[in-house]
């Protein structure tokens, strides 16, 4: 671990050389993911026991200063669907003052990490893991969002699993017709848009001649947004509405209003502290990761992890002031970004521009938007959120990858992400640990067996009468595998006397200092029985940690033993 205060945003090599045609894709990639933001900001708010203005003006705050600080080209930050179940759960138990304050030290967090250039160890985690939370979440955002899709008559929805499918059913004669019926066409419609400009597709061959591609740029959810609400409107259907929940959307600036501070509060955050700090991590570096695989434009340049989550960091220092929520990179609003042709991190920043300034002109219209479309674009955010064929292909991989995920994902359902990746990166180094220990082995070579190189030989000298026992060393010798060194300890002090012990290393690849004890074992028996012990062939990481231990005197004081280096 080192300190670095090295800050240098991507923005600041991405200007050189910038051209005007960079310049207007990267306006008109801005603009397109402005809108595209607009219904998941204020749905991802809303699902998390938020008003909607948190989610946009976290979009609009934190992803400008994401783009603007960050260490990628071109991904989107702002309020996520993975942190809905965090979110909602601090609010919960904590309040929306304390959420506030959790996001802010987090905040902090994530500087210090990228600070330390500790980016890298995000990549520790290992993918079983990922997708088994990101499963998980993608299903708890499923069910947090039936109470608004069926229409339901719940005044609040409890936090956990089982209280809420409890909650859910013991409400279902509420059900309300229209409300289902909105949410439905709205999945239908978020499915069926894009495939409808497809070459080939009966929409392109009926009017051909036309450009009716152009309207497959129209987002997806923009268009659900726009036509569903519009349809509740006209018709006069009898369901929720932002305005009827909320009473609308402030149309004007955040106000900045500093959270009630102290030390005895931040104690007790510690918890949800640390899981969005982790959360925010894994997310904004698994979509820079995935933003570097799509990208296709000249200029891009690969990720800078510790300067991204000293971005991700300032963004969730600044944004609680503002009355905003946790915020981390967007896959989707990445994925959208990339394909509409952004080079570089002003695409970012326009499309934090351009949603501010749909806030600040339309938020009126934002009353009569039915809260079952919103939740119909969140069910299939979680759907696509979802790597649900990694169930299928379980099939393929080993039981500790199934372990591993399948916990994962049932820990994040039934209680929580904390819980569930703290269980899981246990189980992880447990199963590596035993996994590791098992590819160790101490084999005996006959006594005919030709000798790996000619320091074997000499490593002990012997006469003819004096036995001599050899055993080949394969793996790490650690911690998990220093039991299996007690064969050789067995052999020596059942064998005769004054027998010579040379252990080959030329294929043990790392020693720790559990395992250097177990040497010690060996050659304290041998040394009991009147023999002398060898180690010979050594790799560096091995020799190093014998010599400077003081194990390599100890052989060498037995009588002319030594290593072989």
């Amino acid at each position: 671990m080192s300190f670095s205060p090295a800050f240098r945003p991507r923005l600041i090599d991405a200007l050189r050389g910038y051209t005007q045609s960079r310049w207007l894709a990267d306006v008109g990639a801005g603009v397109t993911v402005g809108i595209v933001a607009l219904p998941l900001a204020m749905a991802f708010a809303i699902a998390s026991g938020l008003k909607p203005e948190a989610g946009l003006w976290t979009a609009i705050i934190a992803g400008f200063l994401i783009s603007a600080l960050g260490g990628t080209n071109a991904q989107i930050g702002g309020p996520a669907g993975a942190f809905i179940v965090i979110v909602y759960g601090i609010v919960e138990r904590y309040g929306v003052a304390n959420l506030l304050i959790s996001t802010a030290c987090a905040g902090v967090i994530l500087v210090l990490l990228g600070l330390f250039r500790l980016g890298t160890l995000v990549r520790f985690v290992p993918v079983s893991i990922v997708i088994g939370f990101t499963n998980g979440i993608a299903v708890l955002i499923a069910l947090s969002q039936v109470k608004d899709w069926l229409g339901l008559s719940i005044d609040r929805m409890p936090g956990n699993f089982f209280s809420q499918v409890s909650t859910l059913a013991r409400h279902i004669d509420t059900f309300n017709p229209y409300a289902f019926g909105l949410g439905l066409a709205c999945v239908a419609l978020l499915f069926i848009w894009p495939r409808l400009f497809l070459k080939g597709s009966p929409v392109i061959r009926l009017l051909e001649g036309h450009k009716v591609r152009q309207f497959a740029r129209v987002p997806a959810p923009v268009v659900a947004l726009v036509l569903l609400s519009l349809l509740a409107w006209g018709l006069g259907f009898p369901v929720e509405t932002i305005g009827s929940r909320f009473g609308g959307i402030p149309q004007g600036l955040p106000t900045f209003e500093l959270p009630a501070f102290s030390w005895d509060t931040v104690r007790l955050l510690v918890t949800p502290t640390l899981t969005i700090a982790l959360l925010g991590a894994i997310e904004s570096l698994l979509c820079a990761r995935v933003a570097d695989q799509l990208a296709t434009d000249p200029h891009h340049v690969k990720h800078d992890p510790n300067q991204e989550l000293m971005a991700q960091g300032v963004a969730n220092v600044v944004v609680p002031f503002f009355g905003g929520m946790p915020a981390t990179g967007t896959i989707a609003r990445t994925v959208t970004n990339i394909r509409s042709g952004a080079t570089s991190p002003v695409a970012g920043m326009v499309h934090a521009a351009t949603l501010a300034l749909i806030v600040l002109v339309g938020a009126p219209l934002a009353l009569h938007i039915p809260l079952a479309v919103l939740a119909g674009i969140l069910l299939f955010v979680a759907w696509n959120m979802g790597e649900w064929h990694e169930f299928v292909r379980l099939k393929h991989f080993s039981n500790h990858y199934r372990l591993l995920m399948l916990s994962t994902f049932f820990l994040t359902v039934v209680f929580d992400l904390t819980v569930a990746v703290e269980v899981g990166l246990l189980m992880a180094c447990a199963l590596f640990v035993r996994r590791m220990s098992g590819l160790f082995r101490a084999v005996p070579q006959p006594a005919d067996t030709a000798a790996p190189s000619a320091s074997l030989q000499d490593a002990v000298t012997t006469t003819d009468t004096r036995p001599v026992a050899r055993w080949r060393l394969h793996g790490a010798l650690f911690f998990g595998a220093a039991a299996k060194i007690d064969p050789i300890v067995q052999a020596v002090e059942s064998g005769p006397p004054g027998m010579d012990v040379v252990l080959d290393a030329c294929e043990l690849v790392a020693l720790d200092t559990t395992g250097l004890d177990a040497l010690e074992q060996v050659l304290k028996a041998v040394a009991a029985r009147g023999g002398r012990m060898s180690v010979v062939n050594l790799h560096e990481q091995p020799r190093s940690l014998i010599e400077r231990s003081g194990f390599a005197d100890r052989l060498a004081a037995q009588g002319g033993a030594s290593v072989d280096v």
